[in-house]
């Protein structure tokens, strides 16, 4: 046994071995250098779950492209999206999704679907390796990088051949540059792609939404640039959500995000994760699932209802059912990001944990049967920490793998620890 001094030691050496990655964030500890370890039952229930729970939200998907706008405001939808939420460009609705889950009474239940814009991409993938290559354990995620590589790949060369453009596309990954942990997890993607692309921040990409003339003859045509004036093919912006860029505007009031969905919408940029993907990631998205299951609704088969029941909590656009019930319940936006707003309140309405970001209070409310998640004791440069679970699997390409572990309060939230995971043989 090691003393904490010398666990502080050891997490430092080996962290700081690592190039570019965010083992501490907020000034606090993140990455814990400790681990947990799944049987392979539960690694094989948690796969098994994520492709149940994928298939039901692609066939979700297109019975949200039939319905009216008003309901997909209702689900929480910003009206500026709405003119472009119907289109399908993948086969696979979105390249990298992530499932949130929450172990009960024996199988894994779907908290919340990130569709649009998930991160815990590189722990899941590349520090959980190194991490079990440390201590000679085995990894749930072994290999797994390689379906990361093939699905990005597959949808940057779907997407340019979309656009009917010859030659070459000029690639290019985005994030606010500012922020470490979203810089290095689309540079990670940039990397492992393999591909000719460059990283360019969000603030220096440039909109010409309309064609315009040159003084030397010639035109510069409408599309995305870069700051050196390369017109863009194709936009990877795993870290950037679409609600929020539907708010970008220039200096001068512009709505340059809007302008990039125009562009986007008429093949002249193509952006990854496609729209399609966030269509599928507002958390209204599962009230709706929930609320065709609980009626009886023919659109799902039985077997499908059967894994609803099996992987989903009850989950409603409004109160009334946890307040007749007498349960607690979580309130959550319908858009939202790292625990953010979450609020859990009691059988009565009233909170009893809040999230002490209140960011997304404005969004669409959702509300989930609340179930407590499972604990454990981890080392941390501080002693040893009771810690809640919470299990996630990433959906690449439609398939369930890279399986990972967030450990924090009763709310998962931006300040909650990243618990590698391994396998028992």
């Amino acid at each position: 046994m090691y003393s904490i001094e010398e666990h502080r030691q050891r997490r430092a050496q080996f962290y700081g071995a690592i190039p570019n990655f965010w083992a501490d964030l907020y000034g606090a500890e993140y990455a814990l250098f400790d681990y947990y370890t799944l049987t392979a039952r539960e690694v094989e229930q948690i796969r098994a779950a994520t492709d149940r729970i994928g298939h039901l939200y692609r066939k979700t998907a297109k019975l949200l492209r039939q319905l009216p706008d008003e309901t997909l405001r209702l689900l929480g939808f910003h009206p500026d999206t709405l003119p472009f939420l119907r289109a399908s460009t993948l086969p696979a609705e979105t390249v990298i999704a992530r499932a949130d889950l929450v172990y009960v009474d024996g199988t894994f239940k779907l908290i919340e679907l990130n569709a649009d814009t998930p991160t815990f991409i590189r722990e899941t993938f590349d520090i959980n390796e190194q991490v079990a290559s440390f201590f000679r354990m085995a990894s749930p995620n072994e290999g797994a990088a390689k379906n990361v590589t093939k699905a990005v790949r597959h949808a940057v060369w779907q997407s340019y051949r979309l656009l009917h453009c010859d030659g070459e596309p000029n690639v290019v990954f985005t994030s606010h540059e500012d922020h470490m942990e979203d810089r290095e997890t689309v540079r990670y993607l940039q990397r492992i792609s393999g591909m000719e692309a460059a990283y360019v921040p969000l603030h220096e990409l440039h909109v010409v939404a309309e064609d315009v003339p040159l003084s030397g003859g010639g035109v510069l045509r409408r599309g995305l640039y870069d700051a050196e004036g390369r017109r863009i093919d194709v936009l990877y912006r795993q870290t950037y959500p679409l609600e929020h860029l539907v708010e970008d505007r220039s200096a001068d009031g512009t709505k340059v995000g809007v302008q990039l969905l125009e562009l986007w919408k008429e093949r002249e940029v193509a952006l990854i994760n496609p729209l399609s993907a966030f269509l599928l990631q507002s958390k209204a998205v599962q009230a709706l699932i929930w609320g065709l299951y609980e009626e009886g609704n023919p659109f799902f088969t039985k077997e499908e209802r059967q894994w609803i029941a099996e992987h989903f909590l009850p989950t409603y656009l409004d109160e009334e059912y946890f307040l007749t019930k007498r349960t607690m319940y979580v309130q959550k936006p319908a858009f939202g990001r790292e625990g953010d707003t979450v609020v859990i309140k009691n059988g009565n309405g009233e909170p009893v944990a809040v999230d002490s970001q209140q960011t997304y209070k404005d969004e669409t409310p959702v509300y989930q049967q609340y179930v407590p998640l499972p604990e454990t004791v981890v080392k941390t440069v501080n002693g040893y920490e009771t810690v809640k679970l919470l299990h996630t699997c990433f959906l690449i390409n439609g398939k369930a793998v890279g399986i990972g572990l967030r450990a924090g309060g009763i709310i998962t939230n931006n300040l909650s620890y990243y618990l590698p995971v391994m396998m028992k043989g």
